[in-house]
């Protein structure tokens, strides 16, 4: 049977979670999320603060219109204290306490600097927030997130943006087998249902998607595509997968009469 989603003692019925930036226009974004039905919505405050400020309410208003989880990001810092006033400035704005932790540590390939993501983790449990930090698939690292307190974590599959799908599968799923009890979500990095698809399959817990909806050439069909898969992925891994082998075994006897011999034929 499929479990839900549990973060924070709080329980969802989907397992991916979606980003709301660079879609065409507002009504795609719309009938993306409809296709996706998501467990909940990252968006980022200094997108909501851009110059186009009529843009950026069309924005605020369709999320608050679809009236699912919002899940707000520090997309963009590099610094501690950009993180943590960024956090406590979107919890003002979007009235929640959740924050998806980003602190970017190289601009090429936008690595999260996990040395200052556990002092700000730190910082933000301690005011009540409920951190989601981006990080990489470092097993140290991530045990010193869930020292702080991080109940869950969003390792990366490959740099933001690539659609590269999972660069360190080694990693990763050491991560998996070490963290069990760990909510652990695969953000950035994804660029087909088929590679969602199978790390749900290897029992990480979500996906969290952006681009690979966004700008593909029809972000409603590809929303439904991830959804699709992110959901065939963990009734798979549910499903307790068989074992791969290295020689072949036969589906079907190979000893005794053939069938056609029997009393019932």
């Amino acid at each position: 049977m499929n479990q839900p989603l549990c973060l924070y003692g709080h329980e969802f019925s989907s397992h991916l979670l979606l980003g709301t930036a660079a879609y065409p226009s507002l009504d795609v974004l719309q009938q993306a999320v409809a296709a996706a039905q998501p467990a909940m919505l990252t968006v980022s405050l200094r997108r909501q603060g851009a110059v186009d400020s009529a843009h950026g309410q069309g924005v605020w208003a369709l999320l608050q219109g679809l009236g699912l989880p919002i899940l707000p990001n520090t997309a963009g810092c590099l610094s501690v204290q950009e993180a943590i006033t960024t956090a406590q400035m979107a919890r003002e704005v979007f009235e929640c306490d959740w924050i998806k932790l980003e602190l970017i540590g190289d601009d090429d390939t936008l690595q999260p600097d996990v040395f200052q993501l556990v002092e700000a983790a730190d910082v933000l449990i301690k005011d009540g927030f409920k951190v989601l930090p981006y990080c990489t698939e470092d097993l140290i690292a991530c045990r010193r997130l869930l020292d702080v307190g991080c109940a869950a974590l969003m390792p990366w599959a490959a740099p933001i943006g690539t659609g590269l799908g999972v660069v360190h599968e080694y990693a990763l799923r050491v991560l998996r087998e070490r963290l069990p009890e760990t909510p652990l979500i695969i953000d950035a990095g994804l660029g087909l249902p088929s590679q969602a698809a199978q790390v749900m399959e290897w029992g990480f817990d979500a996906v969290l998607l952006n681009t690979a909806v966004s700008r593909s050439g029809n972000p409603v069909a590809m929303a439904q595509a991830f959804a699709q898969a992110v959901a065939a992925g963990r009734l798979a891994y549910g499903a307790q997968p068989m074992p791969p082998r290295r020689a072949a075994q036969a589906s079907t006897p190979t000893v005794g009469q053939p069938f056609w011999h029997s009393a019932e034929y």
